[in-house]
């Protein structure tokens, strides 16, 4: 056996790290899935079902501190068959792809993994999936190409909470999916009652989900009607 493939063989009782990068959140094709050892077998490790292909991964800066500072991890992934080159080309450098960092111990991967299986298989027994973003593109040559991750809370441009809480004003387009409604018409914007489409506006009330929905049913207000304000 080469010095290499003994390095990337599984550690017997360690933790492995899996990495999941989806492209599909910014409109690409592809989820990509990495792990920097082989199996049992020699071939790419297994976990739930997906194949998490060899590849040569340094992914830091994971640890968080007592100082409610939001950490900045970073990745460095193999550029040696362009294929996450071509991908940063195409996406705008990947930015605000979703990378799922996924941790467990090696003798709870899936039993594809070993010759004689294994009975410990159960992908639920892992440590708590980390999500986090790409941030921006730190560098990039023909070897490395090397990102820099922020968290959900971190992004540029992001403020929450995302919704604005209201008391009785609902956000949702009338007729959108999000309101669900498809019937005639109903309602003018003051909730008195029209059978012309073209006054049919909804007053955004619970009232006026409820002449669409029915007073007993459940509505898809999206306002928060328990709040105080």
């Amino acid at each position: 056996m080469s010095i290499s493939a003994e390095a990337q063989k599984l550690p017997a009782n360690g933790i492995i790290d899996l990495f999941a990068l989806d492209t599909t959140v910014i409109g690409g094709n592809d989820i990509f899935r990495w792990c920097n050892y082989v199996n049992e077998l020699g071939t790419d490790v297994i976990y739930n079902a997906q194949t998490y292909t060899r590849f040569p991964i340094d992914a830091t800066g994971f640890e968080r501190t007592g100082d409610a500072k939001q950490p900045r991890p970073k990745l460095r992934a193999a550029n040696v068959s362009g294929l996450l080159g071509a991908a940063l080309k195409e996406l705008d450098d990947l930015i605000g792809a979703k990378l799922t960092r996924i941790r467990t111990f090696v003798k709870y991967i899936d039993a594809a993994n070993f010759a004689a299986g294994n009975p410990l298989a159960d992908p639920n027994v892992k440590f708590g999936d980390e999500v986090w973003f790409v941030d921006r593109k730190a560098a990039e040559n023909g070897l490395i190409i090397e990102f820099e991750l922020s968290s959900a809370l971190d992004l540029s441009g992001v403020k929450l909470p995302r919704r604005k809480i209201t008391q009785n004003t609902c956000p949702w387009i009338y007729r959108s999916p999000e309101c669900g409604y498809t019937g005639g018409a109903v309602a003018k914007l003051d909730d008195t009652l029209t059978t012309d489409l073209n006054e049919d506006k909804c007053g955004k009330r619970v009232n006026s989900c409820q002449i669409r929905f029915g007073a007993t049913n459940p509505l898809p207000f999206g306002g928060f009607v328990g709040v105080g304000k």
